[in-house]
């Protein structure tokens, strides 16, 4: 398992790094085939002191599964514990799906059924299983970035869907913590 730390706008002590070490150090015993674990570590100036320090950890296994959680505290080692605990609960999930995925298969998630229970899985109630509960149809008329940013405002939501008539695609333009915008544009390969 690789394990890179990086900082912004702050430094990584070495108190910091072995603190990640530990703390990320046992996640490749509840995810199998683990490859790469990505710890950003930073300091923002929000208004709000108690999300100044943000810990984001991105995980990578060998079959290509990424899950990624991030955490905002004001004290870098309670986002550190917090954001672990969420990725628990997000390998718990996956580990979930797939043994459900291949129940009754040919053995092929024997790694899964076999692997340590997560030290949060006795904490965790099953819940249920997520449905979907609504359905929504809309037209979706072509237009530029610039008109669907209007639109976005327009309506106050957090994210607006529309078709791309420069890139003949469909986007989505999300609202940001930060109160910018982004955009995500597919790409088929």
């Amino acid at each position: 398992m690789e394990l890179s730390v990086n900082g912004r706008n702050m430094e990584v002590t070495t108190r910091l790094r072995n603190y990640v070490e530990k703390k990320t150090g046992k996640l490749d015993r509840y995810m199998p085939n683990l490859a790469e674990v990505h710890v950003d570590l930073s300091e923002t100036n929000a208004r709000n002191a108690v999300e100044r320090q943000v810990a984001q950890i991105t995980i990578r296994d060998k079959r290509g599964t990424i899950l990624r959680a991030e955490e905002r505290s004001n004290d870098m080692f309670a986002s550190i514990d917090a954001v672990v605990d969420k990725l628990y609960r997000q390998i718990s999930r996956y580990r979930g799906k797939r043994q459900r995925k291949w129940r009754g298969g040919n053995g092929n998630n024997e790694e899964f059924i076999m692997g340590e229970p997560l030290p949060l899985e006795e904490e965790l109630a099953e819940s249920e299983e997520a449905a979907i509960v609504r359905t929504k149809k809309f037209t979706m008329r072509p237009m530029s970035t610039e008109e669907a940013l209007d639109q976005i405002e327009l309506l106050g939501h957090d994210f607006f869907v529309f078709y791309n008539a420069d890139e003949q695609a469909v986007n989505v333009l999300y609202r940001r913590r930060d109160n910018d915008y982004g955009l995500l544009q597919p790409d088929m390969d």
